[in-house]
């Protein structure tokens, strides 16, 4: 303890022994001794803290000066040019290769139908029957008509009975005897008209009966010959064309029977029934359509900026939701030279070679078609850009420094991104791991290149 301690002690305690003796002494205020005791003791102890060694050396203050931040790691890398690819999704969905509606050739009411959605069906195979009552009445008189025609153009190429031309000789024989019968009266009317027996009415009465039995003469004549040479290269031409027009009434009576069977023409499966028994059926009203389910194209449309860019031949990925586990590599069979009317875009067929088990007409697919940018670009490794309010940067080095650098995202290609700037340059030095924590202007330390 030092000599000023020593004293400030000594004077306490000489202060309390005085307070105790003047405490004895009645006379005295007791708290008045109390708070002179706390004041002495208070400045002892500021007195030692002031005055007390601290066993350091104190040194003067000096003002601080900032310190260099050590310069940050970072692994480079050279820029080299690229072919940039976007990856395009296209929506589609799956569509039968074949397509059918079967329709009935002929009206009628429907009398049985054979088939269910989801049944296999082969060419020639019945799908339903019409009531056939209608075309069998046809058939009757188609067959009627017929007969009749084939009767009539036998009895051309026969020719007249000789009876019918006896018949007919023997009515020219009696025109004759009535020709000259008239003739005869004619005369004698002459006669008593030039005698004035009488009048001369009576003679022209005669010579018109004379008149009418010469035309009746030659009409019989006329008729006699042409039941001897019988019918004219005109008249049989004329017959056996009536004889082909019933025989193809009969071919089409039936026809129109057999389509009271509706068959299918081609092979596939049951869609949707169209009508129900005891339905009546037009002519060319929908029975059923089939689809063929072994082969299928999956049609897909094109975004508008693809519109006219791309080729059959293009590869394609495509993927369905509905088959998770399935992925199909497939090429563009054909593309659509106009746009679908709903949708406005232009389609493109891909041909399924192996089409995966589930996978049915009218299924949603999504492909996914790669295309190259014509713009030139830089192929880097996505690590190189650093994204910062919607905005793409790169860093590149220049003594020792980061210099930030904004740049067009040109295509992403899932770990590689094509990227473009008119100021970057094949061969450049740029920051590929390591640019998040930089700023524009800091210190880096290539540790890597």
């Amino acid at each position: 303890m030092s000599t000023k301690e020593s004293d400030i002690v000594t004077d306490t305690q000489a202060i309390v022994e005085d307070e105790d003796i003047d405490d004895e002494k009645p006379s005295r205020k007791p708290w008045l001794g109390v708070l002179l005791a706390g004041l002495v003791l208070g400045a002892g102890v500021i007195g030692w803290r002031t005055f007390a060694p601290t066993g350091k050396t104190s040194q003067p203050a000096t003002a601080q000066t900032p310190q260099t931040p050590p310069p940050r790691p970072v692994e480079t890398t050279t820029l080299t040019t690229g072919q940039g690819m976007r990856s395009y999704q296209l929506l589609g969905q799956v569509e039968a290769t074949q397509q059918a509606t079967i329709r009935a050739q002929t009206g009628g009411i429907l009398k049985q139908i054979m088939v269910q959605p989801g049944d296999r069906v082969t060419p020639g195979m019945t799908i339903a029957v019409l009531d056939d009552a209608d075309q069998q009445l046809a058939l009757s008189q188609a067959l009627a008509q017929l007969a009749q025609q084939r009767s009539n153009m036998a009895r051309l190429e026969v020719g007249t009975r000789p009876e019918i031309i006896a018949q007919r000789q023997a009515a020219l024989r009696s025109t004759l005897a009535r020709e000259q019968e008239a003739r005869d009266n004619l005369q004698r009317n002459r006669n008593l008209v030039r005698e004035g027996a009488i009048s001369q009415r009576l003679l022209v009465e005669a010579r018109a009966g004379v008149d009418d039995a010469h035309g009746e003469r030659l009409e019989k004549e006329a008729t006699l010959k042409e039941a001897k040479a019988g019918a004219t290269r005109e008249e049989m031409e004329a017959q056996r064309a009536q004889v082909g027009a019933a025989a193809a009434a009969v071919n089409q009576a039936k026809l129109a029977l057999q389509r009271t069977k509706i068959t299918s023409n081609s092979t596939g499966i049951v869609q949707e029934r169209k009508v129900s028994v005891g339905d009546l059926v037009q002519t060319g009203g929908e029975i059923a359509s089939l689809v063929a389910g072994d082969r299928l194209d999956v049609f897909l449309e094109l975004p508008e900026e693809l519109t006219g860019q791309v080729n059959a031949g293009t590869r394609v990925e495509l993927t369905a939701r509905a088959l998770p586990n399935w992925r199909g590599n497939a090429t563009i069979t054909g593309v659509v030279p106009s746009a679908d009317g709903a949708s406005r875009r232009q389609r493109v067929r891909v041909q399924l070679n192996n089409i995966p088990r589930g996978l049915v007409s009218g299924m949603a697919v999504t492909g996914t078609l790669q295309s190259a940018t014509n713009q030139p670009s830089f192929v880097v490794s996505r690590d190189v850009l650093t994204k910062r309010q919607d905005k793409w940067f790169v860093y590149t080095v220049a003594d020792g420094r980061a210099k930030q650098q904004e740049v067009q995202m040109v295509a992403d290609m899932g770990e590689k991104v094509a990227i473009f700037h008119p100021q970057l340059r094949a061969g450049q030095e740029i920051v590929s791991r390591g640019g998040d924590m930089l700023n524009d202007g800091a210190v880096i330390r290539e540790v890597s290149n």
